[in-house]
């Protein structure tokens, strides 16, 4: 078994050793079958060589040929047509063919050719094999339809090969594009999370260092004439970078991937609209002047959702500590029938578009996400305004 693989590896890699093994064999197998075959004298005969001579004479430069069958295959049919014609007119014994030159070629125009034209080929082959059968004296309706009928099968079997191998063709492009696909469906999905962590990271930490700024520069300013204020402004700046270490490691922990050996690795909820009133607190606290108000019948939401609206309004009203210092923002949360509306509005310069845009980048991405819609800029009457409305059909609790 092994030395039939290495020579089937060898055969593939050199195409030209397999035609000349198939010209040996078939030579060889015309001479023993030449030898062995019954010894009649045609009519007339050729003055210098007996029959089965002739034959080997002239399939010699016949099984040459077949070393044209996989680049020229219509120019190895005509050549095998005309030796067996010349064959047939010079010694007119139709016992002694050499039909399986055109049978082997018309195979191999078959493998390489669409099928239309390769039965046509082999149609007008056979054609003209029966045709000088018939005219070189078959005695038999077998001797003048045999040849005509291997190369009919010869065509029918390479017609077969050639589909089986364009069907293999297909299913492995197939593969190749579905893996192709996968792959870029992975690197899509990549860069989602990437973005998704990236956002997640910004929020969390964002809103807290700058009410950190804020604090630390409140504290530097009255340190020496105010050191209780001073105190209780550091005594902010602690709080909020303990609230954003503690939310950092819970965003982190949230994004690993389940089951995960880490038993220290936080199970507490996502921020949600229920940590609101905590949030303008924090802000208040840091010396801005911040409202919240809510309409309509609060109801269960999904945990998306309410991490949407929370972090969009987080991210709105930190713009506002960065961008309009100083002025007042209101938070407008509306339970509507099928939507929930997020707004935050303030009476600031309208400044809060300026800066990266990242902010603003982030909060249409997370709107989009489920399905929202968001919107955002300056007022007609002064400052800015940042609008999302967000799905919002009642989940049970």
């Amino acid at each position: 078994m092994t030395s039939l693989r290495r020579a089937r590896d060898l055969f593939r890699a050199r195409p030209v050793l397999a035609d000349l093994a198939l010209a040996a064999l078939v030579y060889g197998l015309l001479l023993v079958a030449s030898r062995i075959g019954p010894e009649r004298t045609p009519e007339p005969l050729t003055p210098v060589a007996p029959p089965f001579q002739f034959v080997l004479m002239m399939a010699f430069p016949l099984s040459l040929a077949l070393l044209l069958r996989r680049r020229h295959p219509l120019v190895l049919l005509a050549i095998t047509l005309g030796g067996v014609l010349a064959y047939l007119v010079i010694s007119p014994d139709t016992r002694r063919t050499l039909d399986i030159f055109p049978a082997i070629a018309m195979y191999s125009v078959a493998v390489r050719t669409p099928r239309l034209r390769a039965w046509l080929t082999g149609g007008a082959a056979a054609l003209v094999l029966t045709a000088s059968y018939t005219a070189a004296g078959a005695r038999t309706l077998t001797e003048a339809l045999s040849p005509a009928l291997a190369v009919l099968l010869a065509t029918a079997i390479g017609d077969g090969i050639r589909n089986r191998r364009a069907y293999i063709a297909s299913v492995e492009e197939r593969a190749r594009q579905a893996e192709a696909t996968r792959e870029q469906e992975a690197e899509r999905r990549v860069m989602e999370e990437r973005l998704h962590i990236a956002r997640e990271l910004h929020d969390v930490l964002a809103h807290h260092i700058a009410l950190i700024n804020v604090q630390a520069q409140v504290a530097a300013h009255v340190l020496g004439s105010a050191p209780e204020q001073a105190r209780e402004a550091l005594g902010h700046v602690q709080e909020a970078g303990r609230e954003a270490l503690d939310e950092l490691r819970t965003t982190v922990g949230l994004l690993r991937r389940p089951g995960s050996a880490d038993e220290d690795a936080p199970t507490e909820p996502s921020p949600g609209l229920s940590g609101l009133p905590g949030l303008l607190a924090s802000f208040r606290a840091a010396g801005h002047d911040v409202r919240g108000v809510t309409e309509g019948e609060p109801r269960p939401l999904s945990a998306q959702v309410e991490l949407t609206a929370f972090r969009i309004a987080q991210e709105a009203l930190t713009n506002v500590s960065k961008h309009a210092p100083g002025a007042a923002a209101t938070v407008r949360i509306a339970y509507e029938r099928e939507d929930l509306l997020v707004q935050v509005s303030d009476d600031g310069p309208g400044g809060a578009a300026l800066g990266t845009g990242h902010g603003l980048i982030g909060m249409r991405e997370r709107a989009l996400s489920v399905e929202g819609t968001f919107q955002a800029g300056t007022r007609p009457g002064g400052g800015f305004l940042v609008r999302a409305v967000l799905p919002a059909p009642e989940v049970a609790a």
